[in-house]
C-alpha cells in the first residue's frame, strides 16, 4: 500500500463561544490510499473549479486580475503549494486566504470551516501532497518539520 506524508493533528481552539477550532501543531503521519481517493473526490467537488482538475490553477495566477484578486494558484509543482507546511495548508482550506494572508489581501478562496469535515480537509490535503514529485515532497516535508 502506498503511502504518503500528512498532517494527522488538528485541535480545537478553546475561548471562543462559537467552539470555533484552529488547526495547530500538526504531526506526520502516514496516509493511506482510502484517505488519498477520498482527498481525490473532495477536491473535485470542492476545488477543482478553481485549482483544476490537473490541480493547475488559473491562467495567470500571479497577477491580479480585473477584480483585483488573485486567481486560484496552481497545487502542482509549477505552484507554490508545496512552499508552505501542513499547518498554514490546513488553514487556508478552513479559514480562507483573506484571513490567513490579511493586511487587505483579497481572494475568491473561501474559508471552508462551514463546509468540509476536518477530516476531509486532510485528506484533500493527503491528495495534493500525493502528486508531488519527491523532490517538491521533501522540502514541503522540511518546512512542516520546522513549524
Amino acid at each position: 500500500m502506498k503511502r504518503r506524508y500528512v498532517l494527522a493533528a488538528l485541535t480545537l481552539a478553546t475561548g471562543l463561544a462559537a467552539g470555533v477550532w484552529m488547526l495547530a501543531n500538526p504531526s506526520a503521519v502516514l496516509a493511506s490510499d482510502d484517505q488519498i481517493a477520498r482527498g481525490r473526490e473532495v477536491y473535485a467537488g470542492f476545488c477543482a473549479a478553481c485549482h483544476g482538475a490537473k490541480l493547475e490553477g488559473q491562467p495567470d495566477w500571479k497577477r491580479p486580475g480585473p477584480s483585483g484578486r488573485y486567481p486560484a494558484p496552481p497545487h502542482d509543482p509549477s505552484g507554490h503549494t508545496w512552499h508552505h507546511s501542513d499547518t498554514v495548508l490546513a488553514q487556508i482550506i478552513y479559514w480562507g486566504t483573506e484571513a490567513m494572508v490579511g493586511n487587505g489581501y483579497q481572494s475568491d478562496m473561501p474559508g471552508f470551516k462551514d463546509i468540509i469535515p476536518e477530516d476531509d480537509i486532510l485528506a484533500v490535503l493527503s491528495f495534493i501532497k500525493s502528486t508531488w514529485p519527491a523532490r517538491e515532497a521533501a522540502f514541503q516535508r522540511q518546512i512542516t518539520e520546522q513549524n
